[in-house]
């Protein structure tokens, strides 16, 4: 029976740093490039399994979103021990050449003759809790700049007496 001479990514687990820091070079870009291997494994094993979740949960969640009176958020709801967590983020982006046309600065250098894309690039932003708290009249204006979207869901399982992460 032979000995491997190489150091597997579990054992490496149970080295003291300043052995590991010991090793050749050329053992520590092996393991390097196994644990690059390892990582992007477990990232396509933990997307396929988030997928499962998104299929199996996320009517569910569209639902708890729909009798909440919410578009976008967090809705929790129960699956036996399971309490489910989903979020879906909102994702709100500003028309900036809009936005520009309503800036003071930009109307002042315009109503003196001058284009003001040749002085200024004009990036406004918008803070969504701002934007909720303006009077109607001013949120009407600034609507057509305003385009509201979502992100990609996600989807927490946290068993009973848990702490949620």
């Amino acid at each position: 029976m032979t000995i491997p001479n190489t150091i597997t990514l579990d054992a490496l687990r149970h080295m003291a740093v300043g052995d590991i820091a010991a090793l050749p070079a050329e053992e520590l870009a092996r393991l390097q490039a196994d644990a690059d291997v390892a990582l992007r494994d477990a990232k396509g094993l933990r997307d396929w399994l988030d997928g499962a979740i998104a299929l199996k949960y996320g009517d569910c969640a569209a639902q708890a979103r729909h009798e909440a009176g919410k578009d976008t958020g967090t809705v929790r709801f129960a699956d036996g021990p399971v309490t489910v967590v989903s979020e879906l983020p909102k994702r709100v982006d500003w028309d900036q050449g809009k936005l520009a046309e309503l800036a003071e600065l930009v109307e002042r250098i315009r109503a003196e003759g001058d284009d003001p894309d040749a002085y200024v690039d004009v990036s406004l932003k918008v803070p969504e809790r701002k934007y909720t708290a303006w009077p109607p009249a001013i949120r009407s204006a600034f609507e057509t700049a305003r385009t509201v979207r979502t992100g990609k869901p996600t989807f927490r399982l946290v068993r009973d007496g848990e702490a949620p992460a």
